[in-house]
């Protein structure tokens, strides 16, 4: 396990150092992306429209964040991750054209996505579900938000963040998924449950 601290904008070089169970703090531009901003920025991209911020190098965090205004400015309340498995339909589009580095969220991603990130060198950093005020306190500022009429959880959060983490490396750039390689075991270890109790699956 090696501790990582990168600064965004992000480079695939920078990003194919890491490996599965790496540590990683990012400090920089981070932006939320729920399944509503998915949707929405890829049919920008099929429209030949330009996002609101240029992604490449990034980090996309899913997560519907809490925000609460002062005067002209938002801060950030709470910031929990939310579950990644339902972008799984986007993402390997998502990383493919907008070439964001890393997503953040929590329960991981499916084989599509798993290799989006081998071909275009992104990874997923699996950050504690449950500790959405700690993830708050390494936001610094809201630089903007965009897409509110989406709602406040499905907006565009842009986010200034200093060492927001420790995010587990849990799909890296090489083809390594720990949530896979869970279940496989977790799937040979019940079938010799199974045959040892003389059941059928």
């Amino acid at each position: 396990m090696t501790v990582y601290k990168l600064k965004t904008p992000i480079s695939e070089e920078e990003i194919r150092k890491l490996k599965v169970n790496d540590v990683l703090y990012i400090t920089g531009i981070m932006v939320t992306a729920r399944d509503q901003a998915h949707r929405r920025a890829l049919e920008y991209f099929k429209q030949g429209k330009p996002l609101p911020i240029s992604l490449e190098g990034l980090a996309v965090f899913h997560c519907g964040p809490l925000m609460k205004r002062e005067g002209e400015k938002w801060i950030s309340v709470a910031a929990g991750p939310t579950t990644s498995t339902r972008m799984d339909v986007f993402e390997d589009e998502f990383i493919k054209n907008f070439k964001v580095r890393v997503i953040i969220g929590k329960g991981g991603m499916g084989r599509k996505t798993t290799g989006a990130m081998a071909r275009y060198g992104a990874v997923y950093g699996a950050f504690t579900g449950g500790a959405a005020v700690l993830a708050a306190k390494a936001v610094r500022s809201v630089r903007t938000v965009e897409w509110l009429d989406l709602g406040m959880a499905e907006a565009m959060w842009i986010l200034e963040v200093e060492e927001f983490g420790p995010l587990a490396i849990a799909i890296d750039s090489h083809g390594n998924n720990l949530f896979m390689e869970v279940q496989k075991k977790a799937e040979k270890n019940r079938q010799r449950i199974y045959q040892k109790l003389g059941l059928s699956p």
